[in-house]
């Protein structure tokens, strides 16, 4: 292999082109050339050694693999293009390896089993990668989705938008215990207008959301229950063993009055086209 090094190298940036691998625009033509380069040393290095991928000698190549694969899962590579990637290598070994004659069948079938050892070991990395990234996302999209909003002062809301699970609750709940102890409210809104559906498992998440609250000293009002949650509710048997109010509105109108407030109108509003007198 050595002595054919640097046709593979160029055997393998040819496939590599001819399959599009610089048509995104992701990595330019130089830099790809380098990391092939680089790669291709260090499967040498290995192989003069040993042909198990598991051994001391590939750690190099296993390390730059793996590194290289998290990159470009954060760089929106595809899953074809990760493997694409190594599996484009295998035909300029095999030719490099077959040129001439008294060849070594045996130690071609090796190459071509470590080839896609290295195949399998970029995609786990690749995936693994991408999983961290789409459970990041979630935790973010998880916290913007649950803000705390400070409706007057000691009452708070909290909207949610869609499902309620475990993991969310568990995000909601720190908010809002947050949120009570630094403005030391009284009262918190627990608005799920924006929740598509309420099953038993979702009530279950709400009162204990509405039990934590109430160890803060905070009492609790759920809002935004709609006509066909509520009865989803009814058939399911959920019972929830708070105060609830049809709309936001309500249960702000609610926590007012608890505070010995109201709101009322002050004037008579306005005809249309009416304007007040001058002077």
């Amino acid at each position: 292999m050595a002595t054919h090094e640097a046709e593979i190298l160029e055997a393998w940036l040819q496939n590599l082109q001819a399959d599009g691998a610089l048509q995104s625009g992701r990595i330019r033509e130089g830099e790809l050339r380098v990391q092939c380069a680089g790669l291709l040393r260090q499967l040498r290095a290995g192989m003069a050694e040993s042909s198990d991928l598991d051994a001391p000698a590939f750690a190099p190549l296993r390390d730059a693999l793996s590194d290289l694969s998290a990159s470009r899962a954060q760089q929106g590579f595809s899953p074809r293009e990760i493997a694409t990637f190594i599996f484009s290598l295998k035909q300029p070994l095999f030719e490099a390896m077959t040129r001439g004659a008294g060849h070594d069948v045996q130690a071609t079938w090796q190459t071509g089993l470590l080839v896609d050892r290295l195949g399998l070991l970029v995609m786990e990395a690749f995936q693994r990668t991408r999983e961290e990234v789409i459970v990041r996302q979630q935790q973010e999209i998880s916290e913007l989705s649950t803000p705390v909003i400070k409706l007057w002062d000691g009452i708070l809301a909290l909207p949610l938008i869609g499902t309620l699970d475990s993991q969310r609750t568990q995000v909601v709940m720190e908010n809002l215990l947050e949120s009570i102890a630094q403005l030391g409210a009284g009262m918190a809104i627990i608005d799920i207008t924006g929740v598509p559906t309420v099953d038993t498992l979702t009530a279950q998440h709400l009162l204990k959301t509405v039990a934590a609250a109430r160890l803060m000293g905070a009492d609790c009002i759920i809002s935004g229950i709609r006509p066909q949650i509520a009865q989803t509710m009814v058939h399911l048997g959920v019972e929830l063993t708070v105060v609830s109010k049809a709309t936001l509105a309500d249960a702000f109108a609610l926590a007012l009055s608890r505070q010995g407030r109201g709101v009322t109108r002050l004037r008579k509003p306005e005809a249309p086209g009416q304007s007040l007198p001058l002077g």
